[in-house]
Order: C-alpha cells, then sequence, then structure tokens
C-alpha cells in the first residue's frame, strides 16, 4: 500500500484529476446508484477551497505589500490593462459571432427567487459598497474586493511595522500557502465527486435543445481561449504563446471547469503561478483581482444571451449599438460575483440597452440556467486560467526586456 501511494505521487497533478475525472464518468455511467457517496468528495473539496481561499487573499496580499520595497517593480499596470482590454475583445468577438450565427431561443420560465441589478449604476455602487465591507464580514462572506482592499490598506499601514511583526505576517501568509497545496492535493478526488454528481443529477439530456445556442457560446469562448489570448500574449511575449496557454488551461482551467467558480481557484492558480516562477508580490494581488474583473467568459455569456434574446424578438439592432453592447458586456461582467451562475443576473441589465422587458429578461436567465451545467463550466475555465496566463504575460515581458529568457516550467 506505502509503495502504491508513492507511485501515485510520483504521477503528476493534472493526470491524476484526468484519472479522478475518468472514474467519476464510469461510476456515474454504470453505478451511479451504488456510487452515490461519491459526491460528497466533490462538495468537500470545493469546500475546502472557498474556506481558505478568502484566508489566503488577505495574507498573501497584506505580505505582498508590507514587504515591498520601493524600487521593486510590480507589473500590476500591464496585467490590468490584459484584463480590461481581454475581457472587452472577448464581448466583442461574441456580439460578431452572434450576428454571424443568429440564434432564437424557446423561451421558458425565468429563474426564480433571483433580483438581477437595475442599471450600471447599481453595479457600480454594489462594487463601491462592497469595498468599504467589513473585513470580517469580507472574509465570512467571500466578498474579494472587500478583502482585496482591507489587505491592500493593511499591507500599507504595516509598511513602517518591526520587521519582526513582518515576519510573523509572513509566516502565516507561508502557513496558509501551505494548507492550500494540502486541499489541491485532494483535487483528483474532488473532481471525480464533482463530475459523478453533474452527470448523475443534471444529466445531459436538457441540454439538446439548446445545441446551437450552446455551440455559439463555447465556440466564442473556445476561439477566445485559443486565438484572441494567444495574440494578446504573443504581442506582449514576443515568442510563441501556445505553451504557456495549454499549461494554464490544463492545470487551471481543469478545476475551474469543475467548482465552477473563479474564487474557488484562486489557491489553485497562485500555486501555478508559484509554479511558473513569477513574482509573488504581483501574483498575490493580481490573481484575487483577476477572480474579480478579468470576466472574457462572462463577456461571452452576457453578450450571446441577450442578442439571442434580441434576435428571438425580432429587435433591429445596428453596428453602433452593438459596439456600445460589447462595452457593457464588458463593464457587466467585471461585476459579476465570480461564483457559479453569477454572470446570467447580468443578462437583464444588458437586455435593458434594447428595451427588452424585465420578465421577458429573466426568462433568457431562466435558459441560461437550464445550461448552466456546460456554459458556466467552460466560462469559468476560461475565466480564471486566463488570469494566470496574463500575469504570466505582464511578467514576462519585463524579463523579456531585461534579456532574460522565458521557458516554461514543467510541473511534475
Amino acid at each position: 500500500m506505502k509503495s502504491l501511494f508513492k507511485k501515485w505521487n510520483q504521477v503528476s497533478l493534472v493526470k491524476q484529476i484526468i484519472i479522478g475525472l475518468i472514474i467519476g464518468i464510469i461510476l456515474a455511467l454504470v453505478i451511479p446508484e451504488v456510487a452515490k457517496p461519491v459526491a460528497i468528495f466533490g462538495s468537500l473539496f470545493v469546500g475546502a477551497l472557498k474556506a481558505i481561499a478568502p484566508v489566503l487573499v488577505l495574507f498573501l496580499v497584506m505580505s505582498a505589500i508590507a514587504g515591498h520595497k520601493s524600487g521593486k517593480k510590480t507589473n500590476m499596470k500591464s496585467v490590468i490593462i490584459l484584463y480590461l482590454l481581454g475581457t472587452f475583445l472577448a464581448g466583442l468577438i461574441a456580439v460578431l459571432v452572434s450576428f454571424i450565427f443568429p440564434v432564437n431561443l424557446t423561451l421558458v420560465k425565468g429563474a426564480e427567487g433571483v433580483t438581477p441589478p437595475s442599471g450600471v449604476v447599481e453595479v457600480i455602487k454594489t462594487l463601491l459598497l462592497n469595498i468599504v465591507d467589513n473585513p470580517v464580514k469580507a472574509i465570512f462572506n467571500a466578498n474579494y474586493i472587500g478583502i482585496l482592499a482591507w489587505a491592500i490598506l493593511l499591507g500599507l499601514a504595516l509598511k513602517n511595522a518591526a520587521d519582526s511583526t513582518k515576519t510573523l505576517i509572513s509566516n502565516f501568509s507561508d502557513a496558509v500557502s501551505k494548507l492550500v497545496t494540502w486541499v489541491i492535493k485532494l483535487a483528483p478526488l474532488g473532481i471525480m465527486g464533482l463530475v459523478f454528481e453533474s452527470i448523475t443529477t443534471s444529466g445531459l439530456d436538457a441540454l439538446l435543445g439548446y445545441g446551437k445556442l450552446l455551440a455559439v457560446l463555447i465556440g466564442c469562448m473556445i476561439f477566445v481561449a485559443l486565438v484572441v489570448n494567444p495574440i494578446i500574449v504573443y504581442a506582449f511575449i514576443k515568442q510563441n504563446p501556445y505553451p504557456l496557454v495549454f499549461k494554464c488551461l490544463k492545470e487551471s482551467g481543469i478545476t475551474a471547469f469543475f467548482t465552477r467558480s473563479s474564487a474557488s481557484n484562486i489557491p489553485v492558480n497562485m500555486k501555478l503561478c508559484e509554479d511558473l516562477g513569477l513574482n509573488k508580490d504581483s501574483y498575490s494581488v493580481s490573481i484575487p483581482l483577476g477572480a474579480t474583473i478579468n470576466m472574457a467568459g462572462a463577456a461571452v455569456t452576457i453578450s450571446v444571451l441577450t442578442l439571442a434574446a434580441v434576435h428571438t424578438l425580432e429587435i433591429p439592432v445596428d453596428l453602433p449599438t452593438a459596439i456600445i453592447l460589447s462595452v457593457l458586456s464588458a463593464v457587466c461582467a467585471c461585476g459579476a460575483s465570480g461564483v457559479a451562475g453569477g454572470s446570467l443576473l447580468l443578462i437583464p441589465l444588458a437586455c435593458s440597452l434594447f428595451g427588452i422587458p424585465g420578465d421577458v429578461a429573466m426568462q433568457v436567465v431562466g435558459v441560461g440556467f437550464i445550461i448552466g451545467v456546460l456554459q458556466d463550466s467552460f466560462e469559468t475555465a476560461l475565466n480564471s486560467s486566463t488570469d494566470v496566463l496574463f500575469t504570466a504575460a505582464a511578467e514576462y515581458k519585463e524579463w523579456r526586456k531585461k534579456g532574460k529568457k522565458v521557458e516554461i516550467r514543467k510541473v511534475a
């Protein structure tokens, strides 16, 4: 048994996850009733990630800023530009594809018990209120905007603290990071449970009626991941971007696909940034920030579903309005919560641009929840893997300027 466990640990985490994925599919298809208890592994894995992520972000960001020395570059300006550019271009691509392949919806009953924001002003207001949220409440509710704000302020306040205090904070940060590595080691079991639960509870039959809509949504996201993002990254690092793109998709996208939460995937992304040899001062801030504002997948979802409603209702749309929708979807996406289904509640906001009434818009949200088992998984995989991709691209640009060779590390 000990020998078997040792051999298992020598297998790379990605291969372990793929094995867990295959086992989960087999159990769900062959013995779903007998293997029902397997689903608990998925719940435990996601619960552990959600529990550790807020504490990790608080201590990592606070430690990085408190220990930051003047003159050290963090590349945050480049990262933010990449986040905003990537989100806008994703929305624009989705608008163009929706015009080329228009989709009509069979509207269903709207989602019950959810209240979408009434406008962009409300989205911005919510973001600002989240910034000044009580720090304990922010950690309890996993409000990453608030956690990030308090971590930055506390880090700045502690810049002139005694070295012993900074060391203590750094030690706490290291300890929490160690806990994260223990949680991530459970990923194969977690993914097995998540895929089993997804197949046995949701099934795929309900998705067949929305094949064209899913094809447009997923096609846009794949195009952004494999064409748009590599072009952006190439513009920064001036070398073949695909090794980095595929590494991020493989090692961040897979777990994000099944957890369906950018926030839950923060610890996974932190570990990947460390494996890539990136500057901790940069990624400890950029990764949690990306989980809140880097939402290319959400921009695609908002644009495609909104224009599907527009085509269904036969509302004429001109080019300027379409461009405005691209901008609006990007702004809305940045306000989407980093949890499963967060982008769907912003669809009524985009629909209001075309005068679509709220009850019809909520029916579109209902369609979004029906296809959510795939739509939200692909969306989160794109969002979360891009957080690492753009963080790495910004840093590799600086490496290139200094003449340092950029090599994508292989993780055992």
